[in-house]
């Protein structure tokens, strides 16, 4: 998408920075920030890889300062998280290598399912959560180590909507209670996120200066998300974003369609 202002000038670094913290923010009171940051990173005329890449980079601070919130329940789940580290930092890997090994052009079809894909996760994450909180069935250790493996796989190659994933299957995994799961998940992503930004850094596709203009924004947005979460109507944030995320998926489908 051709734009007057870029990525690369003082006004895009600016609406970069805002666009972290905003998307920062509604992670922490909603989720599903990357559906509002991502689309923009590639309106400023950044290359789709290059987008993904700098976006799971810059809002990787803000997903941990989100895990540290979950600290004390993280201790009742320590047993879990030594199980299932392993795992998702393989899958972060492949996942990681397996979006570099893809095709500028083969992205840009993937783009838009993707959007779509994470916009239904966010759709139905309400009934996902009380599906997975009521549930007595339980998934064996193994089988979760497994689900865990290809939900990090799509955390590296994507991201947005994995943690909505996470909770779907850790409450067939965890005995305790959605704090718990909470706390897991938190620190799973941090590791999904903190693997796929090294890889990213170490090959050159993170974007330096935008990535830290928005990276600046996520922490603060992160830090007002706190305030802000019980002023705001969760519910109706995350419908807002998924018209958005609808609409973002039909806009870059069209693109798809128009080479």
């Amino acid at each position: 998408m051709p734009s007057v202002i870029t990525a690369n000038d003082p006004i895009g670094w600016v609406i970069l920075a805002v666009v972290g913290a905003i998307a920062s923010g509604i992670n922490a009171v909603a989720g599903g920030g990357s559906l509002i940051s991502f689309p923009t990173i590639i309106a400023l005329g950044v290359p789709d890889i290059a987008a993904n890449a700098t976006n799971s980079a810059a809002l990787w601070p803000g997903s941990l300062s989100s895990a540290f919130g979950f600290a004390e329940r993280l201790r009742e789940a320590k047993r879990d998280l030594t199980l299932l580290l392993p795992p998702t930092i393989v899958g972060a890997i492949v996942g990681s290598f397996g979006l570099l090994l893809t095709p500028e052009k083969v992205f840009k079809i993937a783009v838009p399912i993707l959007i779509l894909f994470a916009t239904i996760l966010l759709a139905v994450q309400p009934k996902i959560k009380a599906w997975a909180s009521q549930n007595t069935f339980r998934l064996g250790r193994t089988y979760g180590a497994i689900i865990q493996f290809f939900v990090a796989v799509y955390g590296g190659y994507f991201g947005a909507g994995m943690g909505i994933l996470m909770l779907a299957y850790l409450g067939l995994l965890l005995d305790g209670d959605i704090h718990e799961q909470n706390a897991l998940k938190a620190w799973l992503g941090v590791a999904i996120n903190f693997v796929a930004t090294a890889i990213f850094l170490w090959k050159g596709k993170v974007l330096l200066v935008p990535g830290a203009a928005m990276l600046v924004g996520s922490v603060m947005g992160g830090y007002g998300a706190a305030r802000m979460s019980l002023r705001v109507d969760a519910n109706k944030l995350r419908w807002g974003i998924v018209v958005f995320g609808m609409v973002m998926s039909v806009v870059f489908g069209s693109r798809v369609m128009a080479r």
